[in-house]
């Protein structure tokens, strides 16, 4: 158990963030064996055929992400991998030109990383961090940016019902319901740990809250120096992150986009490509192609190459409208 120690500046100094680079580490320990409850299988097995078809070199990627085993060790994830982020919601680049000007005293690890990628890194800084961001990118338009409106809606949702209970009921209401390895008391938060024990002190400096999708049933916690104090942690409605419903137009949606582009926005669920929405929406190729340049146009959707494939995505601004056409009423978009 640890006892992470919070004075009243702390939690003061309490806030949320979203990291699309903790999100793919966390994907790849999915994609590495960590999903034993296959909460993720649907995502992982449209991702696996397509990292396999794209030919790429994810070692330098790999290698530096452990799952659990016997050892107490290898759950841990190098801290250099993933740094805490400074605010609400960095892009990947920004989060990428971190890990690129990672200074080499913070090269180090006490995870089961194979010693030939550590020394590798240590060698020649520049050149392999540089390498690791490359492939992190690349990773990250084949198996997250398709997925990553769908992801985001899930943590934004979660971070508002946070914020609103941090002003109902203060930090004990707020932490009463993060998860089952999280408790509050008398200024004092628990985590439940297999490995380690006793107080932490954060001086001060807060404590970061990160919703993640990949992580349940874990918590993941960084504690140490010289990274901001964070909790990694599922967010609500985890479970129901991959779960469609059956593809239902709007009337509100098609009187304002013409019945082609809302059946085609509303099939969105899931990323897809051309040659798949002709098919499920009986319009022809061409017709598909000519409707969603529109709608990515217009900002509804994007276009994800994924090797000789594009796959077409729901974006931000598409989950909202199909939302709103949904309820009937345009949903809250404000960011806690």
């Amino acid at each position: 158990m640890i006892e992470i120690e919070l004075g009243l500046e702390d939690v003061a100094r309490t806030r949320f963030a979203i990291s699309p680079l903790w999100e793919v580490v966390a994907s790849v320990r999915v994609l590495k064996g960590a999903d034993e409850h296959s909460l993720h299988r649907t995502w992982a097995e449209q991702v696996r055929p397509r990292l396999a078809t794209a030919g790429l070199d994810l070692r330098p990627l790999f290698d530096l992400v452990p799952v659990p085993t016997r050892s107490p060790w290898a759950g841990r994830v190098p801290g250099f991998l993933c740094p805490p982020p400074t605010t609400p919601l960095p892009s990947l680049d920004v989060e990428l030109a971190t890990v690129r000007a990672t200074p080499s005293a913070l090269l180090h690890t006490t995870a089961e990383v194979p010693p030939a990628r550590m020394a590798a890194l240590r060698a020649d800084p520049a050149a392999e961090l540089g390498r690791l961001a490359d492939v992190l990118e690349a990773y990250w338009e084949l198996a997250l940016a398709p997925y990553w409106s769908r992801i985001l809606t899930l943590l934004e949702g979660d971070i508002r019902y946070r914020a609103g209970r941090l002003v109902e009921g203060g930090a004990q209401h707020l932490f009463a319901d993060l998860d089952a390895q999280v408790t509050w008391a008398a200024g004092t938060l628990h985590l439940e740990h297999r490995t380690v024990r006793g107080a932490r002190r954060l001086d001060g400096r807060g404590l970061l809250l990160v919703p993640s999708a990949f992580v349940w049933p874990r918590v993941f916690s960084v504690l140490n120096e010289p990274w901001q104090p964070s909790l990694r942690y599922p967010p609500r409605a985890v479970g129901t992150l991959w779960h469609t419903q059956p593809a239902t137009v709007s009337e509100a949606l098609a009187g304002v986009l013409g019945r082609s582009r809302a059946t085609l926005l509303t099939e969105l669920t899931a990323p897809a490509s051309t040659t798949d929405l002709a098919r499920r929406t009986g319009l022809t190729p061409g017709g598909v192609s000519q409707h969603l340049t529109a709608l990515r146009t217009a900002g509804l959707a994007s276009a994800h190459r994924a090797g000789r494939e594009v796959l077409y995505a729901r974006t931000r601004a598409g989950e909202i409208v199909v939302e709103a056409a949904g309820s009937g009423s345009p949903p809250s978009t404000t960011r806690a």
